[in-house]
């Protein structure tokens, strides 16, 4: 087979030859140059299909929501750079933007808040869902099953009037339900929410409040945990945004296509990495005792060890929320009272390995898990729930993403084709004659 790449009246396109025989299939260029080569009448021309393992070279689908430039280092929202989102906008304005496509109005994003606040309540049955659970389970499963059981309570026929429902009671309800998870799993009374406060405040309440003391939400560790959340809104198609598309795309409803998202979330080799950056830091701290000691552990071929929070799939160089959670870290450690002894390690990781032509030629930098664990073990946050915070941040990008996908007009059920390595043909042989 080969392949070649060819401009036809102004048209580029792409020409595949299998055993003498080409076929032409049209290039595809993105708003940022992407170039993608058009392959859905593939089969049908060569009676072929492609092989992706783990999709790394497959675009399946278009869209106008997340921009990534993985070699340069560059994160967009629907055109605007993740460092401007982060420095000047809140939680709530970016999951608008990303949903609607663009920034808000003063009016709209009123209107939206407003909207979020008054919706922040659970149902009153929910108290014997959670009660049905065991004290012991991890909050990711107990979220995504609540996630599942909201449907349960709202079943009105889908219209767009239904799924914007839909939409401002999961972003409202996603902190009142992660923050019982917790209260559930510790035995504490549940928390209302207090819908005087903001999206972040709310929530940092209702995980530590009891009803026996007063509880002051400090707004720099508000801002921090609102900052995170913008960072996690959103990551082109990832594990658990193509969870949703392709579960979306047997047109189940919202909430069972974003359960099935934090289904796929919960895998440490997705949402889990910046728990087990916070338990390589412990170990650190616990037996190395220094990062240099870890570092050479890490490098060492004929030793376990693995440098957690470092490369990504998409960034081959300094991942920009990194870049931006580095700062915060400082922020808040110095709002807590001192340095913390974690962040002392990672920073010396940080400086040793972009000095080390071992890590440097890998492209191993730090990614966002590397420094957003050590802020939510500053902000309290048990380890446990550290995915579940993802979860909270990455909830309008998945929506934004189930809804685009629900309204392209090239809109089809999801289903990968294989290709087969079993056995041929073969006789069934009677169970008498197998010895």
């Amino acid at each position: 087979m080969t392949t070649k790449l060819e401009e036809s009246k102004g048209a580029k396109t792409a020409t595949i030859s299998i055993d003498g025989k080409s076929a032409e299939f049209p290039l595809v260029t993105g708003t940022e140059q992407e170039t993608a080569i058009n392959i859905e009448k593939l089969r049908a021309a060569t009676n072929c299909i492609t092989l992706d393992p783990g999709f790394g070279n497959t675009g399946s689908c278009k869209s106008a929501i997340t921009f990534i430039d993985g070699e340069k280092g560059i994160l967009r929202y629907r055109g605007y750079p993740i460092e401007e989102l982060a420095a000047k906008s809140t939680f709530l304005e970016v999951a608008w933007l990303l949903i609607h496509g663009e920034l808000p109005t003063h009016a709209e994003l009123e209107g939206f808040t407003s909207e979020v606040r008054v919706h922040t309540m659970l149902h009153q049955d929910f108290g014997r869902f959670f009660d049905a659970l065991p004290k012991d389970a991890h909050p990711m499963p107990v979220c995504a099953a609540a996630v599942g059981a909201l449907a349960t309570f709202y079943q009105q026929p889908e219209s767009e009037q239904q799924i914007h429902d839909t939409i401002i009671r999961l972003i409202a309800k996603m902190p009142t339900m992660a923050a019982s998870s917790y209260k559930h799993s510790i035995g504490q009374p549940f928390n209302y929410p207090l819908n005087r406060l903001d999206y972040a405040s709310n929530f940092l309440r209702m995980m530590f409040a009891v009803p026996c003391e007063e509880y002051e939400v400090d707004p720099v560790l508000a801002r921090a945990l609102d900052l995170l959340l913008i960072l996690h809104a959103d990551h082109e198609q990832n594990c658990s945004t193509s969870t949703v598309r392709m579960v979306g795309s047997s047109m189940a409803n919202l909430p069972a296509s974003i359960a099935a998202g934090i289904s796929a979330l919960w895998g440490p080799l997705h949402g889990g990495a910046n728990q087990q950056v916070i338990e390589m830091l412990e170990r650190i701290e616990a037996e190395e005792g220094t990062a240099d000691k870890f570092l050479a552990k890490a490098k060492d071929k004929n030793d376990t060890t693995r440098l957690m929070g470092f490369g990504h799939r998409v960034y081959k160089s300094y991942d920009p929320r990194a870049a931006i959670l580095k700062k915060a870290c400082g922020d808040v450690l110095q709002r807590m009272g001192g340095p913390s002894r974690l962040l002392e390690i990672a920073m010396r990781l940080e400086e040793v390995a972009l000095k080390d032509d071992y890590f440097v030629s890998r492209k191993l930098y730090p990614n966002v898990d590397f420094y957003s664990g050590v802020i939510y073990k500053a902000l309290g946050i048990p380890v446990n729930m550290f995915t579940v915070m993802f979860t909270i941040g990455r909830l309008p990008g998945w929506i934004a993403q189930w809804q685009e996908m629900r309204r392209d007009k090239d809109f089809r059920i999801a289903r990968p084709r294989q290709v087969y390595v079993g056995s041929p043909k073969r006789m069934y042989v009677p169970l008498a004659d197998r010895g």
